[in-house]
């Protein structure tokens, strides 16, 4: 049985395909068959099927994925539904990437689209709203749901650890150029290598162990694609690359990376889209599923996270006892520091970021001597080359330094701050200065802030 697409178009999508990879209808069909019984499907398609598919039918169920996903080995490359025209509509702006896949087949296939679609279609978001539920949800599954049984692949072009330590290598080298000069630069970039070279490597050919390997790589890769949509100001965007993450650790069997995911994309999402219950929610599910599976370090930042979610809630005990928390953890990270045991991706996290935390906590409790001192750690923390994170921490010293009332100072600091993020192209930092601009209205008259005010008027026209 199958079902007409709209109108009964011809499908120029996979005439496209096919003659791209060189293959007669009969072969296509012999493929298909063939991949749908590695799938335990008893497929019996011959040329006259695809040529209907070719007038615009389609067929049902998994059949369509398992069609670009013939047509993937053939080329090389992972193919998407939409590429062989038989997405029917449904996977565009409102769903592309927010679903958690039940296989590993429509992981992959869901986070290549996702890729496709942000090179392809630059404003397919445009004005897409996040629902917090969306951010929740996806971690319920991934508490819920076992890693995948199996990863391997044995089509397509070999994949092995050399090319796991190149898309480390890439995400390093990446995640350094982002701090310095801000995602408006850098993300073009990634974006352009995950749906380029990585749909290549997630299509090739690879045993278990470097599978597990390749997807924990690639599900960091996709979290730093995700951050930096938030620096570029699409929340929608980032939405849906912290969701697939998330999916591609629970491929890579990587727990522990599932909950960095939580806490320092998704609820850090949260805490920009100014959803408090989800932030302290999600920062819980980390810590929840990572039990036993995580650093000290980890388990600190973790805390953090929550402890800026009941800070944000006015709640200052449960803020007071999930700092503490985060303290503890970080005292037996540095006792462990010689370990060589914190992967890659949480060893950035050390007492300077730890008091950024803090100091957003206390900021949102009011508490304005506590929020300029944790301010002031980071910063003396924070090196040259983390030029997003010490524009952050300067605003967040000049936004303390106004509920102490000191407001000569805070607009010194604020220029300081304003000076950095001139560098950057960084729509967070924006959101700081944003914040701090707001925190001098009630001194707007003094003329300190009349001049500060006009310097940055004339800085930014310039």
């Amino acid at each position: 049985m199958a079902r007409p697409l709209v109108a009964r178009q011809p499908n120029e999508r996979l005439q496209a395909l096919i003659q791209e990879a060189a293959c007669s209808n009969a072969g296509l069909a012999r493929r298909v068959n063939m991949c749908g019984a590695e799938h335990g499907l008893d497929l019996r398609y011959d040329k006259t099927s695809v040529a209907r598919w070719l007038r615009g039918q389609q067929p049902r169920g998994r059949a369509p994925g398992i069609i670009a996903e013939a047509l993937g080995r053939k080329l090389g490359r992972t193919v998407t539904i939409d590429e062989i025209g038989m997405a029917n509509g449904k996977h565009l702006a409102s769903g592309v990437g927010l679903q958690f896949a039940p296989t590993v087949l429509g992981a992959v296939e869901q986070v290549c689209e996702l890729w496709r679609s942000d090179v392809g279609r630059r404003d397919f978001l445009t004005g897409s709203t996040v629902a917090a539920s969306a951010l929740v949800e996806p971690s319920r599954d991934w508490l819920i749901t076992a890693p995948d049984s199996q990863v391997a692949r044995s089509s397509g072009s070999h994949v092995g650890m050399p090319d796991v330590q190149a898309v480390r290598a890439m995400t390093e080298a990446l995640s350094a150029l982002d701090h310095r000069y801000g995602s408006g630069h850098i993300r073009p970039v990634v974006v352009h290598y995950l749906n380029s070279v990585i749909s290549g490597l997630l299509a090739g050919s690879y045993r278990e162990s470097v599978g597990r390997l390749l997807f924990s790589a690639v599900a960091r890769l996709t979290e730093l694609a995700g951050y930096m949509a938030v620096d570029t100001g699409q929340h929608g965007l980032a939405q849906r690359y912290y969701i697939q993450s998330l999916r591609l650790t629970q491929a890579a069997g990587d727990r522990a990376f599932g909950g960095y995911v939580l806490a320092a994309g998704m609820s850090h999402l949260a805490a920009s889209l100014g959803n408090p219950r989800e932030i302290a929610q999600l920062a819980r599910a980390a810590q929840e599923g990572s039990r036993g599976r995580v650093t000290p370090r980890a388990e600190s930042m973790f805390h953090a996270a929550e402890a800026r979610g009941h800070a944000l809630m006015g709640d200052g005990r449960a803020s007071q006892v999930s700092v503490s928390q985060a303290l503890h953890a970080m005292d037996r990270a540095d006792a462990d520091a010689d370990s060589g045991d914190d992967p890659a991706w949480i060893a950035h996290f050390d007492r300077a970021y730890l008091a950024d935390e803090l100091a957003h906590c206390h900021r949102d409790l009011g508490q304005g001597e506590a929020a300029a001192a944790a301010a002031e750690e980071a910063l003396d923390g924070h090196p040259e080359s983390r030029a997003r994170r010490r524009a952050i921490g300067l605003f967040l010293l000049a936004g303390a330094q106004v509920q102490q009332r000191e407001v000569e100072r805070a607009c010194q600091t604020g220029g300081e701050a304003a000076e950095v993020l001139s560098g950057l192209r960084s729509d967070r930092g924006t959101e700081y200065l944003d914040d701090f601009r707001q925190r001098l209205e009630p001194f707007a008259e003094e003329t300190v802030v009349r001049e500060f005010t006009a310097r940055l008027e004339l800085s930014q026209a310039a």
